[in-house]
């Protein structure tokens, strides 16, 4: 990718992905790109890891060597340093150097938030991947947002204009009460033309019915997989988990019932 144009393009599906905190939504991105990846093989897809603990890039088999925060990093260096000029040539030309973050594969493209330096709060980069998102996502088909755990990103508007909000939960009650909130929260913040659930890491099926997701549509509920584990403990991609595995076939449904 040589630079961004900005030509509009038609509208691209944007799946976002948010829930708790450990209940494996890093995998189900990574199973969603690989489904993505072979169902439209001539289709342009684009991975974006906006979870500062970054881990699609570890589940994707990607090394990024520039991320969001290093371009922010650069022009907050160089205001500070009192060269506002420098600083004014960086955010103009910052479309082109997130051009040079997006690291490309033959089958996709993946973009890293990056992990900010400083403790707390990650507000000043989010603002940031708002904006990138918006202007990197229309040179693409597909896009699969790993989101922050938490609302923190809703909450900030991040994924104002996605088009498909995914909740991921497991079968826990705290899961599930983070997943409804987040829904509460999106219902006002986030302009998206479809919402559902990802049950992952189902031990009993029957649980699913009794989780009480009210009005929230139900996508797929993905079975504990062995095969992942074995798989996230031998550090091995997540692309080239078997297309019969419980992770790839939720993914499946999941778009499926999306209607992608």
């Amino acid at each position: 990718m040589k630079g961004l144009t900005t030509e509009m393009k038609h509208k691209p599906k944007i799946y976002a992905l948010t829930g708790k905190g450990g209940v494996g939504k890093t995998s189900v991105s990574a199973a969603l790109v690989k489904v993505l990846t072979e169902k439209y093989p001539d289709k342009k897809i684009l991975a974006i890891d906006a979870d500062p603990a970054i881990g699609l890039a570890t589940a994707l088999g990607i090394r990024a060597s520039l991320t969001l925060n290093d371009i922010r990093n650069e022009i907050v260096a160089h205001v500070e340093d009192g060269n506002s000029k420098a600083a004014m040539e960086l955010i103009s030309e910052s479309r082109y150097k997130i051009a040079e973050a997006i690291v490309e594969t033959d089958s996709f493209a993946f973009l890293a938030i990056g992990r900010p330096e400083s403790a707390g709060c990650y507000c000043r980069i989010n603002a940031y991947l708002k904006e990138v998102i918006t202007m990197v996502a229309d040179q693409f088909d597909y896009v699969v947002i790993d989101g922050e755990a938490g609302i923190e990103q809703i909450n900030r508007r991040v994924m104002e204009k996605v088009t498909h909000l995914l909740l991921v939960t497991d079968t826990s009650k705290k899961g599930v009460e983070v997943i409804k909130t987040i829904a509460r929260v999106a219902s006002g913040m986030v302009s998206y033309d479809e919402l559902g659930v990802i049950v992952n890491r189902v031990e009993d099926i029957s649980r699913v019915d009794k989780l009480g997701l009210a009005d929230l549509k139900l996508l797929a509920a993905i079975a504990s997989d062995p095969i992942l584990a074995e798989y996230d403990f031998e550090g091995r991609s997540l692309l080239e988990l078997p297309g019969d595995s419980a992770a790839v076939r939720g993914a499946e449904r999941a778009l499926e019932n999306l209607g992608g």
